[in-house]
Parts: structure tokens; C-alpha cells; sequence
């Protein structure tokens, strides 16, 4: 999100003329199935909780921005031509892998260095924070069920915690005295700055009986053995703050 401040017009080009890419080639090539891939992002900081997808969309960044276009582009191919397309809108995704762009494995890899200190943005915000394993298995769920064709549909665990409550639990499980700094270079602008995401998964439940497997606890220790990982934590460049 923070680099398309700076550069929204690539996220113009990726997101928006991407999608329409896909779409046309996925409707030429005559697929059986496209997962459109959206985001939380778009409904902003949440007017009520939990958010289900009715809830109004929000572009409070240029990437938000581009995503909600994206998803009119995904949905207007299904609605114009019949492609066969549902969107995916995940709720916070984290686990093995992820950038280092991303607060959770910022906070994991430089524990793990042995960082005393770590600068962080404004951590009040909530998340509905879900394992990787469990978005992987919501996609599957939608692309394996016919009723979902034509949807937008939320994947996420019904729960939120603050990022400082996830950064004390990452402390408590790493067993670490990091004190965390506040760093005015990594807070988002104002109006930008999503405040509050909680996930209502109702509706993937009901039309695919998918529900994660997961807690935060769980998946956060899975996340932190990777990353601890010498062969692992070797491939992050854990002193250089990227956006």
C-alpha cells in the first residue's frame, strides 16, 4: 500500500488494466473458472462490524482505489459475457514467505536477528489477521462450488486484535524484551489510514461450509519457525525499511 503514494499510476496499469487482461484472455481461452483476487482494503475503515460484503466500498488509498476498479472490471465480464468469475476478497494474510514490507514478518525477522529495538507505524489499528494455509484453502473452496460464481465473497476468521496486542503476542511467543519504537515515516496519512477490518465469513460458510482451522496462536507460531529459520531469515535484509 505505501508505494502507491508514491507511484498510482502503476497500480493503475497492474491492478485495473491487468485484471481486464486476464478477463479478456480468460473469456477467449473459453476457462472453467477465475478467482479474482480483491481485498479488505476496499471497504476502508469499517462503518460497522462485522464487515460483510454489502458494506460500502472506500478508497482511502490509490491502491484501495485501483482494487475497487479491478473488481468492477472482474465483475462487469461476468455480468457482459458470462464468465464463470467469482471475487476473492481476503481479509489480512500473513505466514511463511510473506514480504517484509508487511508488519508481522517485519516484527518476526527482526526478533529473530536479534534486534533491541523495531520501528513501527501506528499500531492501534485492528486486522482480521488469517493464516496462509487458511486463505489457500478458502480459494480452493470457492473455485470448488458452483453457487459461488457471480459472488463476492469475504475469506476471513470473524475476529480482530490490534497490531500492538499481535505484536505483544509475537514478543510472548519469540520470548523477546523488543521495545517497539513509533516511526512517523512508516504512519499512513490520516484519511488513508484503515482504523478497523473485521471479516463477517458468514457468507463463505454458508455457501461452502469453509471455516478456518487456525487460530492466530497457531499460525503465528507455524510463521515464526519459518522465519527462524537461518536458510530463511537469511533471504530478508532485516535493517532496510522497504515501501
Amino acid at each position: 500500500i505505501p508505494y502507491s503514494y508514491t507511484a498510482p499510476d502503476s497500480y493503475v496499469d497492474t491492478n485495473i488494466k491487468g485484471t481486464l487482461n486476464i478477463c479478456q484472455a480468460a473469456l477467449e481461452s473459453q476457462v472453467k473458472r477465475i478467482i479474482h483476487t480483491s481485498t479488505s482494503e476496499v471497504y476502508g475503515t469499517a462503518l460497522y462490524v462485522p464487515i460483510d460484503e454489502k458494506h460500502p466500498l472506500q478508497p482511502q488509498s490509490p491502491y484501495s482505489a485501483t482494487k475497487i476498479g479491478a473488481d468492477a472490471i472482474a465483475m462487469s465480464f461476468h455480468n457482459a459475457f458470462s464468465l464463470p468469475l467469482t471475487i476473492a476478497r481476503p481479509f489480512n494474510t500473513y505466514g511463511p514467505r510473506q514480504s517484509a514490507r508487511a508488519v508481522i514478518p517485519t516484527i518476526i525477522t527482526q526478533i529473530a536477528s536479534g534486534a533491541k529495538s523495531i520501528k513501527l507505524g501506528d499500531t492501534t489499528p485492528t486486522r482480521d489477521f488469517n493464516y496462509v494455509k487458511d486463505t489457500c484453502r478458502g480459494f480452493i473452496a470457492l473455485s470448488l462450488a458452483q453457487n459461488t460464481i457471480g459472488e463476492t465473497i469475504n475469506i476471513g476468521s470473524n475476529s480482530e486484535i490490534s497490531i500492538h496486542d499481535t505484536l505483544l503476542l509475537i514478543k510472548e511467543i519469540m520470548k523477546s524484551d523488543i521495545e517497539f519504537i513509533t516511526d512517523s515515516q512508516r504512519i499512513r496519512p490520516q484519511k488513508s489510514e484503515v482504523f478497523r477490518l473485521w471479516c463477517d465469513n458468514a457468507k463463505i460458510k454458508e455457501l461452502t461450509g469453509f471455516s478456518p482451522a487456525y487460530t492466530l496462536k497457531e499460525g503465528l507460531e507455524e510463521t515464526i519457525a519459518w522465519f527462524s529459520n537461518p536458510a530463511n531469515l537469511a533471504k530478508y535484509k532485516t535493517n532496510i525499511y522497504n515501501i
